[in-house]
């Protein structure tokens, strides 16, 4: 019998998608804009990526371990959100930072008012 408590949630949910407006935008995406979205701007944001998706999951070197990860939908999902806002974090970190390399240049530049 099917309990309540393991119905997945709706974000994996496939009955669900038709009422999940967020799937829905991502699913008019142009393959192009998908895949401009998927890839970091630098690489410094790669490896932040890349250590906090390890700190996630753990870190074995693979030349000595086997590593199997079993999880379920709804941990999986939970996975990938939380890497999807770390990401969305370190991009907006990334744009705000250059946006201040750039000002402060922009300031260096101008003369002083006297």
């Amino acid at each position: 019998m099917f309990h309540p408590s393991q119905r997945p949630p709706e974000f994996v949910n496939p009955e669900g998608e038709g009422n999940n407006l967020l799937w829905q935008y991502v699913q008019s995406l142009s393959p192009e804009t998908i895949s401009q979205l998927s890839k970091p701007g630098s690489q410094e944001v790669f490896q932040l990526m890349e250590r906090n998706i390890v700190g996630l999951l753990g870190h074995l070197p693979p030349e000595h371990f086997g590593i199997t990860i079993t999880t379920s939908r709804e941990h999986l999902g939970r996975l990938l959100a939380s890497a999807m806002m770390s990401g969305y974090f370190l991009r907006n970190a990334e744009q705000r930072m250059s946006f201040e390399i750039g000002l402060q240049a922009a300031e260096a530049n101008t003369p002083a008012a006297e």
